[in-house]
């Protein structure tokens, strides 16, 4: 049987690209419409959701790959002559169909592949490779892009898919030609002289559908990263003997071994400090984080659920403590609340004064159980219990 294409007939490569990509895309659009609609309310149902995620992700890298190398053998080669050249319409749209499959088999999972590495969390890619992309910031706007995008095109890929089976059928059982034989392994051939194929216009037209596919797909996308609805109230500026003019408060969770970094966008902490103290009680801090404000990769939404942070019901976690200063260091000393948990936390941190202008970074370990927060996740295989805190702020004296 030979390998390459005639005029007559698709050789064996062409047929194994084929019938390999329609097995690995008839497995993925299930895949991952079963992934998207499980349940996660407990550690077994998240970790399989996850696993399906994962292989869902594989599998789509490797049809893109597949692909490529399928697009690049078919520019080599022949392709074997329209059957039915008296058919115009018909041929059009074939032509179309397989333009626009074509296009599919690149854009669907290569927009999927970007949503992965824009954002963080959840379900990585199993291959040495893949968990990021050069050029893709972590970004939720980008990932909401590209995230609709793949929506979109997967639509248009199933809708090519579809029209593309239904035309075989007809051609195998209403005409009776070789249209799909030709296809399978063997050597069968054209039944007749077939016609000169006219790629141009077909390929057009599925150009413009897929420029409207992917305008629609990224708009979508885009309002959508502002938000289903109203976020959480902005909290109210504080005055203090310290003012903080900014900063960051992240935590880090980890999550099926991967590590995923999340920030508090609003928060707001009154600061007392008397750094003339060398020894003893130096000042007081009282800080109050929005919940609502945390992005935390792909597991944001999760993560503010009942079973987690519960944003709904507790909007702020807050932390009241007193500063200790000695010559070694220097530590707050309090107690954090988050949802109705209160836990004694120490917070050592470095402090650097320059004139009017503090500085200060500090870090700290919570277990995640203290707080109730996860526990239908009793398993670190999910969900790991430690929790690292970290804070970076600048401050002028008021």
């Amino acid at each position: 049987m030979p390998l390459t294409n005639a005029d007559d007939r698709y050789g064996t490569v062409t047929k194994t690209f084929h019938w390999l990509i329609a097995l690995l895309i008839l497995t993925l659009i299930p895949l991952g419409l079963i992934a998207n609609d499980m349940a996660y309310d407990t550690a077994d149902q998240l970790a399989t959701k996850a696993w399906l995620f994962s292989l869902h992700k594989t599998l789509g890298i490797t049809v893109f790959v597949v692909a490529i190398a399928r697009i690049l053998w078919a520019v080599t080669q022949p392709k074997p002559a329209n059957l039915h050249p008296e058919r115009k319409l018909e041929t059009f749209a074939a032509e179309t169909v397989h333009w626009l499959l074509y296009a599919s088999l690149v854009i669907v999972p290569l927009s999927g592949w970007i949503h992965h590495a824009a954002t963080s969390g959840f379900a990585p890619i199993w291959l040495p490779i893949g968990q990021d992309l050069p050029l893709v910031p972590k970004s939720e706007a980008v990932a909401g892009a590209f995230g609709a995008m793949h929506e979109i095109a997967t639509n248009v890929l199933e809708a090519s898919l579809a029209l593309h089976i239904l035309g075989a059928l007809k051609h195998h059982f209403i005409d009776r030609d070789s249209t799909l034989r030709r296809m399978w392994f063997g050597t069968t051939t054209a039944t007749a002289p077939g016609g000169t194929h006219n790629s141009r216009r077909p390929a057009v037209a599925a150009a413009a559908v897929w420029a409207v596919a992917i305008a629609f797909g990224a708009g979508l996308g885009l309002a959508g990263s502002d938000g289903d609805g109203p976020g959480p109230a902005t909290l109210a500026q504080v005055q203090s003997d310290w003012q903080v003019q900014g900063g960051t408060l992240s935590i880090v969770v980890n999550q099926f071994g991967s590590d995923v970094t999340g920030s508090f966008a609003d928060w707001t902490a009154a600061i007392s400090f008397d750094e003339s103290v060398q020894n003893g009680p130096s000042g007081t801090v009282d800080a109050t984080i929005s919940i609502g404000s945390l992005t935390l990769g792909s597991v944001t939404d999760q993560a503010m659920g009942p079973d987690f942070f519960d944003a709904q019901t507790f909007p702020n976690a807050t932390y009241k403590a007193e500063i200790f200063t000695t010559i070694d260091s220097t530590v707050a000393r309090g107690t954090l609340t988050i949802k109705d948990q209160s836990v004694p936390l120490e917070l050592p941190f470095d402090l650097t004064i320059d004139g009017d202008t503090a500085t200060m970074k500090g870090s700290t370990t919570l277990d995640r159980r203290d707080f109730n927060i996860g526990n239908n996740m009793n398993d670190e295989g999910s969900l790991k219990f430690p929790v690292n805190v970290r804070i970076e702020l600048t401050a002028t004296r008021n």
